[in-house]
């Protein structure tokens, strides 16, 4: 009893011993040994979930706008590679600060696009992943051009006069709110305006008054994939810009025959005129035609240093015609409506100054008319005055001939 009592008295000396020198033994149970260890009970490796992916569009969707994105995202797990295709060409992306991917380029109307996606579970196990889906195709798409007026383009970067209008056309006949809700201008100074519709395919923009010298316009029409009319979209964005030069208007006195010109509001030339002779007749197609030179505000549309000038281009085209006329070769045509009604020299006009006799032109010595070729620009202001027949809006760029506040889609 005496030697059992040592022996076990020598074994807890001897476990508590080890313990303290913080050791431990491989020895098993039998090998004469006491510092022995029972090791740890085995530990079950968690389970690995499977990656979840969520791609949108999703598989199979039809119709897709080209705008929207394109998003990838994984759940469970980490995205490693986005692939996106049609046919030959690739659709850039990039990561997000939240780990999923977002398309940056805009898609085509009417392609098939396949997503690859790559992904890894939390084991580090990759798999991959096909989807695809189709992008809406109009039945039709519309162009848009910017205009300076219906016989120009308006061209980018260039020096316009202060009445020269914001001009968008469209290939096709569009929805109004659409296409005004595309349509985004800016002006530096900024200034309100508003929208009128010459027809179903043509809008204008111009602000209260007259563009003040140096306002520069900026227009963007973003219309790519926004659906314009019940079967038409926009074909692509587009912008341009253009700059308002110094401010000039002419204002031409029917009663006064004196076309006076004043730049950024200080008067510089004072010309001798011959306005419309008044009164009329008949056209070809019994339409009526004015020998008033039209009131109002009109806009310089455009130059031509010689022209040739006939009766035929309004309607009265028989020779026998007391009104019948061609003038060929006249010098220095400043143009102001589509009409026919120029600034132009006239030397033949022992009036200037004195009498109306025009068949509604404003004649001009040859010196003037040359000044006013050379010095107008696209989109400047000749005001007629006193004259009992108004310009139509319509009738080359009649914008300003209509109060701002009932200026817009009813004119």
């Amino acid at each position: 009893m005496i030697q059992r009592r040592k022996v076990i008295i020598g074994a807890v000396g001897v476990a508590a011993a080890a313990t303290a020198a913080g050791c431990s033994s491989s020895d098993k149970p039998g090998s004469g040994t006491t510092n022995w260890v029972e090791p740890a009970a085995n530990i079950e490796p968690a389970p690995v979930t499977p990656v979840r992916l969520t791609v949108t569009p999703a598989a199979g969707d039809t119709d897709v706008s080209p705008v929207d994105p394109i998003t990838v995202s994984a759940a469970d797990g980490t995205l490693q590679s986005v692939t996106v295709t049609a046919g030959k060409a690739k659709i850039d992306g990039a990561m997000q600060d939240d780990g999923t991917w977002r398309s940056t380029d805009d898609l085509a109307y009417g392609k098939k696009y396949k997503v690859t996606v790559t992904a890894a579970d939390s084991a580090g196990t990759a798999t991959t992943q096909d989807t695809t889906f189709t992008t809406l195709k109009p039945a039709n798409v519309a162009q848009v051009t910017f205009q300076a007026n219906s016989m120009l383009a308006l061209k980018e970067g260039r020096t316009y006069g202060a009445g020269q209008p914001v001009i968008v056309a469209f290939s096709r006949a569009v929805n109004k709110n659409a296409a005004e809700k595309a349509i985004e201008i800016k002006t530096s100074p900024a200034v309100e305006g508003k929208f009128y519709w010459k027809d179903d395919k043509t809008v204008h923009w111009r602000p209260a008054k007259y563009w003040a010298a140096g306002t520069t316009i900026k227009v963007n029409v973003t219309m790519y994939g926004v659906k314009l009319g019940k079967t038409t979209y926009g074909a692509k964005n587009v912008s341009t810009n253009f700059k308002i030069g110094r401010q000039l208007i002419a204002i031409s006195d029917n009663r006064t025959h004196l076309t006076k010109v004043y730049i950024d509001g200080k008067l510089v030339r004072t010309m001798k005129s011959s306005l419309g002779k008044g009164g009329g007749t008949t056209g070809a197609n019994g339409e009526r035609i004015s020998y008033w030179t039209a009131g109002g505000p009109h806009v310089v549309l455009g130059k031509k240093r010689k022209h040739t000038m006939s009766s035929a281009s309004y309607g009265v085209s028989d020779p026998k015609d007391p009104n019948y006329y061609v003038s060929e070769n006249i010098e220095f045509c400043t143009r102001i409506s589509y009409s026919g009604e120029y600034l132009h020299a006239a030397p033949w006009n022992g009036s200037l100054g004195r009498a109306n006799l025009s068949h509604g032109c404003i004649n001009l010595s040859t010196a003037d008319a040359k000044w006013v070729y050379n010095t107008f620009l696209i989109g400047d202001i000749v005001d007629v005055k006193n004259t009992p027949r108004d310009l139509p809006i319509w009738n080359g760029l009649g914008d300003w001939t209509v109060p701002f506040d009932k200026y817009g889609r009813d004119q």
